[in-house]
């Protein structure tokens, strides 16, 4: 059979990812943090966006009963997979009303009173320097310091040793090692790097890098500039002059330390156990990052996307963080201006171009909102029992569950649920939180979800006696009787999961007293 060259016409369906399809995508899955970040840029790049005021905007948060019929203005369609129904780009963007609050020209945006005083009192013109020497204005000089610049503020960690760099050490060579080894200090205060390095880059011996860092871990606070936990709790002890060779010994056996090994650090320390005591409570009075107290990493607050709250006739209400939804519009006004304008064919594509751009993100922007309001509303009425009872009614729950029941696609549920938080009278979660596998239940009941096991675990543990510590086969029996079929090898995992040591640990920890020291099984941190 000859193979000829011919034509033919196929009719296909195919997913284009489409730049206002993937536009969507990114904003759906990214956090309120980044979203503002995102929106932030926008606005500084497209001279067609603005921010709409929070005065003339007011609360549109959409919201939705769970237990009821929704109240959001629109459904959230389907972006990943069917883009769903297209609908007007500007409909959030261009009603007539948005358009005359926006129909600002902004070569007449301010006007002057007739006694030199805009509309809000402002001077007009910049404000003149204060001619006198008193008063809060400041110099012509302009070399008085303002009020802000006086406020107290906190001592970091590097400007605290690099203080005391330069009242110990003259010699300028050594000032610029010891600078650097500073710079190569962690928040805790330890060392992150080798001295090699350093002592390559500065073009000098590694014995004077080493003498360097020996009269660096002099500084305070004790502990700064070591390598490891046991390096900085000798420099602490050290410090306090409590670094005999039992302590060395002891600080060199960390790991039987953490185990609680009271009779193996007897043999090696060759002290008593009342001995053994009183090194423990020295250990435990130090700190194990010295650096903390002074350079300590801010907390970061989570604000929730999501907010949730109980009916008064029962069942939730689950509404949208209106603090976290950017709002944006689009100056029709200013468009129609500047269209009008256009004399070049590169500034027309110029205008279509930007005008295009800013219809996608306010739909974009509206299809996220109303797709996590979906997410989180079918997420309430599924973990009803959890929200009405506590974590032991908490029922197992995959991204299939979600998507069947909101009709999309388990990735657009994934990309909902990361980094999105909602607020409940519980607590704020993580949406991913109620997503959980199954665990059998004995006999065939209804199944258990994974982390409601582990609460149970915990609580088992946490009830237990000195003198009956409970077994991972033990935890097995418990559960199995409570109707949770779960296998020994899970319970281990689930165990060491949330930091809970073995059981022949725990009974040491618990057993463990020292001569009229009854009880004491704390760990040293």
């Amino acid at each position: 059979m000859a193979l000829t060259p011919r034509l033919d016409q196929r009719q296909t369906q195919a997913l284009v990812m489409t730049p206002q399809l993937q536009q969507a995508i990114k904003l759906l899955q990214m956090s309120n943090l980044e979203l503002a970040e995102y929106v932030a840029e926008e606005l500084e790049r497209n001279p067609l966006l603005e921010r709409e005021d929070a005065e003339r905007g007011g609360s549109e948060a959409a919201a939705t009963d769970p237990g009821g019929a929704e109240t959001a203005e629109a459904e959230a369609p389907e972006i990943d997979g069917n883009p769903g129904p297209e609908r007007d780009a500007t409909d959030e963007a261009s009603p007539e009303t948005a358009a005359q609050a926006l129909d600002v020209d902004y070569d007449n945006n301010w006007q002057a009173g007739e006694d030199g005083t805009d509309r809000d009192g402002r001077t007009e013109g910049p404000s003149l320097p204060s001619l006198s020497g008193s008063g809060r204005g400041r110099g012509l000089d302009g070399d008085r310091p303002r009020a802000e610049d006086s406020l107290a503020r906190d001592v970091t960690l590097r400007e605290h040793l690099l203080t005391q760099l330069g009242v110990e050490i003259s010699d300028p060579q050594d000032r610029l090692i010891g600078t650097h080894l500073i710079d190569i200090l962690d928040e805790a205060g330890y060392l992150v790097g080798d001295l090699e390095p350093v002592a390559e880059r500065l073009g000098c011996d590694v014995a004077r890098v080493r003498a360097t860092l020996e009269r660096l871990q002099q500084f305070d606070p004790a502990g700064v500039f070591a390598c490891d936990l046991a390096e900085c709790l000798a420099l602490q002890l050290k410090d306090r002059d409590r670094l005999d060779p039992a302590m060395r010994t002891l600080l060199g056996h960390l790991d039987l330390l953490a185990r609680r090994d009271i009779p193996a650090l007897i043999r090696l320390c060759g002290v008593d156990a009342e001995d053994i005591a009183d090194m423990f409570d020295e250990i435990r009075a130090l700190n194990p990052k010295p650096g903390l107290v002074f350079d300590p990493a801010p907390a970061e607050p989570v604000i929730p996307d999501v907010l949730m709250r109980p009916q008064p006739g029962g069942g939730w209400i689950v509404e949208l963080n209106p603090d976290t939804l950017p709002r944006v519009l689009i100056n029709n006004a200013y468009h129609a201006r500047i269209s009008r304008g256009a004399r070049t064919k590169e500034e027309r594509h110029y205008i279509a171009e930007q005008i295009q751009s800013a219809n996608w993100l306010v739909k974009s922007l509206h299809q996220r909102a109303t797709t996590i309001l979906k997410v989180a509303a079918e997420l309430v009425r599924q973990q009803d029992k959890f929200f009405a009872r506590g974590v032991a009614h908490l029922r197992p729950l995959v991204l299939r569950d979600i998507a069947t029941a909101i009709e999309m696609h388990e990735s657009t549920v994934s990309r909902v649920t990361s980094n999105k938080f909602i607020a409940t009278p519980r607590g704020i979660y993580e949406l991913k939180y109620f997503f959980s596998t199954a665990l059998p239940a004995a006999g065939g009941g209804e199944a258990h979800s994974a982390e409601s096991v582990r609460h149970r675990i915990r609580a088992l543990i946490e009830a237990e006696r000195a003198d009956a510590v409970l077994s991972d086969d033990q935890i097995v029996d418990i559960l199995k009787t409570e109707g949770i079929e779960v296998a020994r090898r899970t319970v281990a995992k689930y165990r060491e999961g949330l930091g809970i040591a073995s059981s022949v640990q725990r009974r040491r920890e618990k057993n463990s007293a020292w001569p009229g020291r009854p009880g004491r099984a704390r760990a040293p941190f």
